[in-house]
């Protein structure tokens, strides 16, 4: 009697799985959302402010729903402080660039970057108004920085006051002069545009208009431009 042939043994089956969404792809589909949370939450709290802007508003205005958000996010706080952070390092403009010594160049170099981002990111700009509009109870962090940025500049001009390079003046109150016609037209695009455009022009002031008539004002008035 012969033993039984034993059955050919089944080749196992390879475990099959949906294809594994690659890394990169993962990675920049978080990257647009983030992106989306953080335009959102500048225009919610350009207009509203921290107090009242609420997460549900932040989540609409960026295509979520309020849970998708705080996937992404802890709260609107930890977005908030993170925005007030970006208008601080943006406004740290570097006063005198590497190379740069003369202080008509510097102050005209100085009015433009502030123009420019007056043009590229007015509703960041905005945040940082009213903020202040609100009390500046969350800016408590960032004045001694600021303090400390500002004394150089102040201590740049006052140098060149005494070296009779330019009219005395109080220099605290030219930079915040600066200050205030640069972020008006970020600030106050909306009068800008309803009282000088027309129907025909509504937007009539580029940046590059406002620099050509703004920089030789102030250079003018520290006497650092002669007709």
């Amino acid at each position: 009697m012969t033993a039984a042939t034993p059955p050919a043994r089944r080749k196992p089956r390879a475990v099959t799985s949906a294809p594994a969404r690659p890394v990169r792809a993962v990675r920049e589909s978080r990257q647009r959302i983030l992106s989306a949370i953080r335009e959102a939450a500048i225009q919610e709290f350009s207009l509203h402010g921290l107090k009242g802007t609420s997460t549900q508003a932040i989540a609409e205005r960026a295509g979520l729903t309020k849970p998708q958000l705080h996937y992404y996010i802890a709260g609107k706080e930890e977005l908030y402080s993170e925005l007030l952070d970006s208008v601080m390092m943006a406004w740290k403009i570097e006063f005198a660039p590497p190379g740069m010594t003369d202080p008509a160049e510097i102050l005209a170099h100085y009015i433009r970057q502030k123009l420019d981002h007056a043009f590229d990111q007015p509703t960041v700009s905005r945040i940082f108004t009213r903020e202040i509009l609100d009390g500046g109870h969350n800016l408590g962090r960032y004045w001694p920085n600021a303090r400390v940025w500002i004394q150089k500049e102040v201590g740049m001009i006052n140098g060149w006051i005494a070296r009779g390079l330019m009219r005395p003046m109080n220099a605290h109150l030219l930079l915040m002069h600066i200050w205030a016609m640069t972020q008006h037209h970020a600030d106050f695009a909306l009068q800008v545009r309803e009282i000088c455009g027309t129907e025909r022009d509504p937007q009539p002031l580029n940046r590059e208009a406002v620099a050509n008539d703004l920089i030789p004002f102030v250079l003018r008035g520290c006497g650092l431009l002669r007709d």
